[in-house]
């Protein structure tokens, strides 16, 4: 077995992983060609990610001429600890408002640690009149736990 496969996870520890973290860099492909990289916050639904961004940012103009994504949540502070997953994905913008909206709802339940109040929930409704939700069907996945290297020797 090659040294990678050995520190690649599990399909239930990329879940895992997925479900502890906070933010994912989403990188696009810009109009000239350079890589676009913003963080976004994310809900996993049904094993794909998904996130909201206002429908007129940079992202959303570069995922309308190209849909293709690679994201990356990674985690640790030195290079023993280093843990991570990249996916490439492509990515489905999504534009119906009650989708939309529910999505926010998730969000703010996830970031905000439970139900938001019902005040906060009409904020939600209108802010998704100018939002879309972004969901990522992953391609590929790459992973890797550098904390397995100890034991790989």
């Amino acid at each position: 077995m090659s040294r990678r496969a050995e520190i690649a996870l599990t399909d239930a520890e990329v879940a895992a992983f997925l479900d502890e973290q906070r933010t994912l860099i989403c990188a696009t492909n810009g109009r000239s060609g350079w890589p676009h990289l913003m963080p976004l916050w994310y809900v996993v639904r049904d094993g794909d990610l998904w996130a909201w961004t206002y429908a007129k940012s940079q992202k959303v103009r570069n995922l309308e001429r190209d849909p293709r994504a690679t994201l990356q949540v990674e985690a640790g502070d030195t290079y023993d600890q280093l843990r991570g997953v990249m996916i490439e994905a492509t990515t489905e913008i999504v534009r119906d408002t009650t989708t939309v909206a529910e999505l926010g709802v998730s969000l703010a339940e996830r970031y905000g640690g439970g139900p938001p109040p019902p005040e906060a929930l009409e904020i939600l409704r209108a802010q998704a009149a100018k939002r879309v939700a972004l969901h990522f069907v992953a391609e590929q996945v790459a992973s890797w736990d550098h904390r397995k290297l100890a034991a790989v020797g």
